[in-house]
């Protein structure tokens, strides 16, 4: 095997593919990347047994042939060599991969590829397809809320489900609070719900660009699979139950209060710096045309926050974790956040104005 290869396109292919290598694993070849090179093309694979990600790029090839080397190795050797430069690669009698930049010379030692656990992929059915920063969006508009708890491993990702049949909906929650963002899809409906892992999640925003390319999805009770410009990406699924999102939105009368992104994140943002606990728990008072963002810590002290609110309901008291409104703020499109409020015990629903198919949902906490 022997190609030539320009240094950055290689190296916007190794960061794909190297996040998917599991760092500590009990098989040696799963810490590496298969190479293949072939008719002026180059195929890297890299794959934890869970996820399989393949790469097609341009390249000059020399002489055809595959190999398997270290992609933690190999991506901090190309990442550091200069922007612009050419690589030469080639497999050497030793099965070692001699790889040459300029007056930089190495030979990175290698596992035979008849050792790379390959996949099977037969999924080619129908699929459904969606512009890629619009998958982009609703996956950051949900992140955030995915839960980190294993006894619960159905909350551990991101479920996708389709309704209406032409809305490709991403739920999060970590039974705290949840996320749900949707947007329309065109092709066929044929798309088995499912839940999307956390790390394939976390992969697939790293390999997305924010452009208008088509991406394509497929999914089957085990299987997900996404077909990007040159890039193949197939994660299992999680196994396991979503809960019913639907049941835990509420669709009840509620009052409103209206009030300006920044200034609602900047207050929560200082009060925080008082908190010795990390869940950064605040008292949040609504009164008419103003809101009071107030913390009392036995450590650090007390202290109080204003800021103007459109809200004409009664009094109300009640407990956040700030970091979950922080969270929610973030990603609205609006200048202003929308709090929709029942009372000190029911959950507040937020709303985002200049996108209605986005909701968020945070369950109160108490304060003493």
């Amino acid at each position: 095997m022997e190609f030539k290869i320009d240094r950055d396109v290689f190296l916007k292919s190794l960061t794909h593919v190297q996040g998917v290598v599991e760092k500590k694993n009990t098989l040696p070849i799963l810490a590496n990347i298969l190479i293949e090179s072939f008719d002026g093309f180059l195929k890297i694979t890299a794959t934890d047994l869970d996820i399989i990600i393949t790469e097609k790029l341009i390249c000059e090839t020399i002489k055809e042939g595959s190999t398997t080397t270290t992609a933690q190795v190999i991506y901090d050797i190309v990442r550091k060599l200069k922007t612009g430069s050419s690589i030469h690669l080639f497999l050497q009698d030793n099965n070692r991969l001699k790889l040459i930049s300029g007056k930089s010379d190495f030979n990175l030692t290698c596992i035979t590829p008849d050792e790379f656990p390959i996949l099977e992929d037969n999924l080619d059915e129908d699929y459904i397809t969606i512009p890629s920063f619009e998958f982009l969006k609703i996956l950051n508009k949900t992140k955030f809320s995915i839960s980190n708890d294993e006894t619960r491993h159905y909350l551990n990702g991101i479920y996708l489900d389709i309704i209406n049949e032409r809305q490709l909906v991403a739920v999060a929650t970590d039974g705290h609070r949840l996320s749900k963002s949707s947007t329309e899809i065109q092709g066929n409906v044929n798309f088995q719900s499912v839940i999307l892992p956390k790390k394939a999640v976390y992969q697939l925003l790293t390999i997305i660009d924010e452009d208008s390319i088509n991406l394509k999805i497929l999914s089957t009770k085990s299987k997900i699979k996404f077909l990007y410009k040159d890039i193949v990406f197939i994660s299992k699924v999680i196994d396991g139950k979503f809960p019913d999102y639907e049941k835990v939105i509420p669709t009840d009368d509620r009052v409103q209060s209206k009030s300006n992104v920044e200034e609602f994140v900047s207050a929560l943002d200082r009060l925080k710096s008082l908190s010795t606990d990390r869940k950064g728990v605040v008292k949040i008072l609504l009164e008419k045309n103003l809101i009071k963002f107030l913390i009392n810590d036995a450590i650090s002290g007390d202290g109080v926050e204003e800021i103007s609110s459109q809200y004409e309901g009664q009094s109300l008291e009640v407990g956040f974790n700030s970091n979950y409104l922080m969270d929610v703020a973030s990603v609205l499109e609006s200048k202003e956040i929308i709090l929709m409020i029942k009372d000190a015990s029911s959950p507040i629903k937020v709303k985002d104005e200049n996108d209605p198919l986005s909701t968020y949902i945070v369950m109160p906490m108490r304060v003493i």
